[in-house]
């Protein structure tokens, strides 16, 4: 059988990937609420208290370790851009687009080891599900994807879903850790360097996507 070339807008979407976002953050919520409680809470427990079969714990969190970071280290990382969306009053897609990458990718650089460390988690986690043979898990929360949609909103009108989602796509390649990775380890950029670079790299990909669309 001759595999169909890709095309534009052609997606195979995961029908269960709601789901599998609710049930990671289910996960991430239990053992928030047990840590808060002075624990270092077991797998087990998390699955007990999250209502979900052990085995189903192991395949987002395959180590309690992976699961602690997410809670103690990833969460806190986030909240600085959660409040700064809250805040957000300004329309122009550039200026909100630069907000978002100035808000995070500062925190992504103050914040290294723990991102870094956070990372080695995810990659391991995925290495662990495919060894096992089920690599269906939701093993990040994707929280870039919703910041994305929400400082890119005055725009998606204006664009196709097929180049809505190819822009949101490239423009996660400007954002978060894996960004300060490339930056920092393969560039070897200063940290100003870094974040000039990285905001550069996101207008123009903003304005290069506005400009086919018109």
């Amino acid at each position: 059988m001759t595999r169909q070339p890709y095309q534009e807008g052609q997606r195979r979407p995961d029908p269960r990937a709601n789901q599998k976002q609710r049930t990671r953050q289910a996960l991430v919520e239990a053992a928030s609420e047990l840590v808060k409680t002075g624990q270092e809470p077991t797998l087990a427990e998390v699955a007990d208290r999250a209502k979900v079969s052990r085995a189903t714990v192991y395949r987002y969190f395959p180590t309690p370790e992976s699961l602690l970071i997410e809670v103690a280290q990833v969460n806190p990382a986030a909240e600085p851009v959660e409040r700064w969306l809250q805040t957000l009053d300004v329309e122009d897609p550039g200026e909100r687009l630069k907000g978002l990458l100035s808000t995070f990718n500062k925190v992504v650089l103050a914040e290294q080891v723990t991102l870094r460390t956070a990372l080695r988690a995810y990659l391991d986690t995925t290495l662990e599900n495919h060894r096992r043979g089920e690599v269906t898990a939701t093993v990040r929360e994707g929280r870039r994807i919703r910041w994305l949609d929400e400082a890119l909103r005055p725009v998606k009108a204006q664009l196709t879903p097929a180049k809505w989602r190819r822009l949101r796509a490239a423009l996660a390649l400007t954002l978060g850790i894996e960004a300060i990775v490339v930056q920092k380890d393969v560039c070897q950029a200063s940290n100003s360097e870094a974040l000039a670079t990285l905001d550069w790299a996101a207008q123009v990909l903003l304005r290069a996507a506005l400009d086919e669309a018109r």
